[in-house]
Order: structure tokens, then sequence, then C-alpha cells
């Protein structure tokens, strides 16, 4: 048995061009397919007067969803704006940090060139797992928060919390503040990138060293870290958006 190689950049599966399809790239499409196909079939099922199977569901996954949002925001209409968003993200990032525990996917694959050697190249691997991945969604998540910023409470009043000539402490905790955006984004991306790279490389090697049955504790742990670091992406999102609609005092 040949020993498991371990990538930090993800597997190129084929060419576009000059532009290389990974296999996160993959996972991440998939994902969102899934999620548009799901939503246009919550869209299309009639409602009924008294809830009942997939309408049951989803009805009380929403109001888990706005009171948890309300307990942050306090107040129901800011809630309803920032609802698509945060859930969108924490689905999105929960889809992708899971994908790795299903059973047998990370070795499907073709043998091929990486990084100069042959190598097992997976079609499936953790999006997550591509810190180009995590990059884009704090990105995202960023850019979101100055946009509702500046239309919650205007470009004037947002601007101001970074950019103030009202004196130079208040300068200086500004420009702190303006470099503390861009710390966030790079405390996003690699903080969800780190727990399921890490996850994936335990599980791999758990599973070359011992049985498959001694793997299970560890697939129930990456289950409870996947499920935590979903949440805990949304939840910052949700605080900094909070944050972005208050006026600076």
């Amino acid at each position: 048995m040949a020993a498991p190689v371990i990538s930090l950049a993800p597997e190129v599966l084929f060419h576009v061009g000059s532009l290389g399809v990974t296999n996160t790239y993959v996972v991440a499409v998939v994902i969102v397919l899934v999620a548009l196909l799901f939503g246009l079939a919550i869209k299309r099922h009639k409602a009924a007067a008294v809830p009942v199977g997939i309408q049951n569901v989803t009805e009380a996954l929403f109001d888990v969803w706005m009171d948890t949002i309300d307990s942050v925001t306090g107040d129901r209409k800011l809630s309803l704006k920032f609802f698509p968003l945060v859930v969108t993200v924490f689905l999105f990032v929960l889809f992708s940090n899971l994908i790795e525990l299903v059973p047998g996917l990370g070795t499907i694959g073709v043998y091929g060139m990486h990084n100069g050697h042959v190598a097992l190249i997976p079609f499936v691997r953790s999006a997550s797992a591509d810190l180009n991945f995590t990059l884009a969604i704090a990105l995202i998540v960023m850019i979101s928060t100055w946009v509702y910023g500046i239309k919650l409470i205007g470009a004037k009043s947002h601007l101001s919390k970074f950019f103030t000539l009202k004196g130079p402490i208040d300068a200086f905790v500004g420009i702190l503040e303006f470099v503390g955006e861009f710390a966030k984004v790079i405390s996003f991306s690699f903080r969800l990138f780190g727990n399921i790279f890490a996850g994936e490389v335990l599980l791999l090697v758990i599973a070359f060293l011992v049985p498959v049955i001694a793997g299970i504790p560890f697939l129930f742990l990456e289950l409870f870290v996947g499920f935590v670091q979903a949440l805990v992406f949304s939840m910052l999102a949700l605080v900094f958006l909070k944050m972005a609609s208050v006026a600076h005092h």
C-alpha cells in the first residue's frame, strides 16, 4: 500500500484553455447547483396552512435562524436584511466542510502528475481545504459589511469610522480599524482553511495507519468541527454586519 500524498494546494483535474480547474472548485460548483435546485424545489412547493414534510422542516429551520439572528441584531427588520447572506454562508461552508467525511470519496480519482510526482488526484476534495475558497468567502463577507454599512447609516458615517480628522487619537484609532478590516479577512480565511485542512490530513493518516473502524471516532470529531466552523464563520459575519450598521460613537 502506497503512502498517502498530502498536498497543501488543490489538485487540478483538467484545463479550460490555460485555466486549471481544481477538484475543490468542482465541489464548490456542485454545492451551489444542489442548493439552487433545492431552493427551486421549495419555491415551487405549494405552501399549506398546516406545514408538513419539507415545508415543516424549512419553516422550523427558518424560525431557529431568525431567533438566532434576532439575538444579535435586536431588530427583526435588520435580521431580515442579514438573513440571506448569513444563512447562505453557513450552509455553503457547512456542506463544503462535511463533503470530506463521505466515505470513499477521497479515494476516487485518477493518477497523474502533481507537484512534480505521480499521485492520486481525487475528484472530490473539501472546498474549505482550499485557501482560495476561504479567502473568497471572507472577502465577500467583508465587502458585504461595507455595502450594508454604507446603505444603512450612510457613506459619510460609515467611512468616518476609519478616516477622521477630529484629532490625532481618533485618526490613529481609525487607521487601526481600517487595518483591522484586512486582518479580519486573513483571520476568517486561515481559521477555516487550517481547521478543515488539518482534519483532512488527520483522517488520511488515520485511515492509512489503522483499520477502518478505528477512524470512526475521528469522523465524528470532524463532523463536530465542520459544523462548529460553519457556525463560527456565519456568526462572526453576522456580528460584523451588525457592527457596520451602527454609527461610530
